[in-house]
């Protein structure tokens, strides 16, 4: 096989896959030897009538295009690597006509990655991300242990806004009684949100043991036609009110539930990590903000079938998280009023910038020889196994091995993000 460049357009290649007729008649007569035993000729066995019977019979074509086919995907890599593409497409071929005892050629059409160089990506002027931790964050901090600290007891008093109430209902549109608005010893937060607008601050003021009628107008977009826009009626029976109890922070809490002894040293320690958790926020900031800068100052063509792929990709991962809520993409989009094709369009502008993004960065990687050691692939694993509590080993069956083929390539792409924000102007 021979292969001779055509032309480039933009990111169109075009080039000639030639092969000869040697080439074309082995690769019939490997097509003849897979594929005999499925023609049945009066005469001979199963399987055992010549290749001549059977061109005879079906036509001296009939193992053309499967050694066609054969020949253009065995060498179609090889070409690749020959002419030196990186193809981000599935190739369009022509092929020229076919006779026996003759070669032919198959002219193919492909989407490369473009060619381009990256510039004005050192000395990029950004502005510096304040990381500053005050006393109310290490205070909201220490509240917030607190809180999570915290436990409901019961109170012998009406209901207040915040409060939990143990309740019954029932609810009723007249006198009928309708599907999926019961419940029995219901645990509800009065605030929270939880249900449809007005029936929580109904039970502000209830007290145990009391009985409450709650009414409420069902909103016009609400997901039951048959309750959309209704006045209904919740019958509730209150069983229990219960208040959070918040322990008192003092030194005594601080012994409950850290490895301090005094609140000032718990104070001191979450500062600490405060500081270093906002030190690293800030870092990524002022490093998005190269990339952006970069991203501005660069106008490559981004080729559509890569944005196309990218939108595949979060669409794809949208669909998992969605399938863990026990939902899926489709109900999804139905649910939001809209079809595919425009949910598509609406995510198809943060595909194109990821796009580019993640071409320029691999640029950078290029033109700065980045490599990464296999010691940096192992402590990016080992650090990763760290993060999940796993064995190293556990988390590579894991994420399974084609993953972790491409920790190299990320570790690459991290060391051109730092590279391009250790060589900026921080103001």
């Amino acid at each position: 096989m021979k292969s001779t460049f055509i032309s480039r357009e933009n990111n169109e290649v075009k080039f000639k896959m030639e092969f000869t007729a040697e080439e074309f008649e082995e690769a019939i007569v490997k097509v003849y030897q897979k594929e005999k035993d499925k023609f049945e000729i009066d005469g001979f066995r199963k399987g055992k009538a010549p290749r001549s019977i059977i061109e005879k019979r079906y036509g001296e074509t009939i193992f053309f295009d499967d050694a066609i086919n054969n020949l253009f995907s065995l060498n179609y890599p090889l070409a690749m690597d020959e002419l030196d593409l990186e193809v981000i497409d599935y190739p369009r071929t022509e092929v020229s006509q076919t006779k026996k005892g003759e070669g032919f050629d198959v002219t193919v059409t492909v989407t490369c990655y473009p060619e381009f160089e990256v510039t004005d990506y050192k000395g990029v002027e950004i502005e510096r991300v304040p990381a500053e931790v005050t006393d109310e964050d290490v205070d909201k901090e220490i509240a917030n242990m607190a809180d999570r600290n915290s436990r409901m007891v019961e109170v012998d008093r009406p209901a207040q806004d915040g409060d939990t109430v143990l309740i019954d209902y029932a609810g009723f549109v007249g006198d009928d009684q309708f599907e999926g608005g019961t419940a029995e010893r219901y645990p509800l937060k009065i605030g929270s949100g939880t249900f449809i607008p007005g029936f929580e601050e109904q039970l502000i003021g209830a007290s145990k043991d009391e009985d409450v009628e709650v009414k409420v107008t069902f909103p016009e977009e609400y997901h039951s036609e048959d309750l959309a826009g209704k006045e209904a009626i919740f019958k509730c029976k209150v069983h229990e009110v219960k208040e959070k109890e918040v322990p008192e922070i003092d030194d005594d809490f601080v012994k409950d539930v850290s490895e301090f002894d005094t609140l000032d040293e718990l104070k001191a320690s979450k500062r600490e990590e405060l500081q270093k958790a906002a030190e690293a926020r800030a870092e990524d900031q002022m490093k998005n903000s190269v990339i952006e800068k970069i991203f501005e100052a660069n106008d490559i063509e981004v080729p559509e079938v890569m944005v196309e792929e990218e939108i595949d990709s979060s669409l794809q991962q949208f669909d998992q998280q969605l399938r863990a809520q026990g939902m899926d993409l489709n109900t999804y989009i139905q649910f939001m009023g809209e079809d595919m094709a425009k949910f598509r369009e609406n995510v198809r502008e943060d595909a194109y910038k990821k796009t580019k993004t993640r071409m320029i960065v691999a640029k950078i990687v290029d033109q700065e020889n980045f490599e990464v050691t296999e010691e940096e692939i192992k402590e990016y694993l080992e650090e990763m196994a760290k993060q999940y509590g796993m064995e190293v080993d556990k988390l590579v069956e894991a994420i399974g091995p084609q993953n972790v083929a491409t920790v190299g390539g990320d570790l690459k792409m991290r060391k051109a993000v730092d590279f391009v924000y250790d060589n900026a102007v921080i103001k």
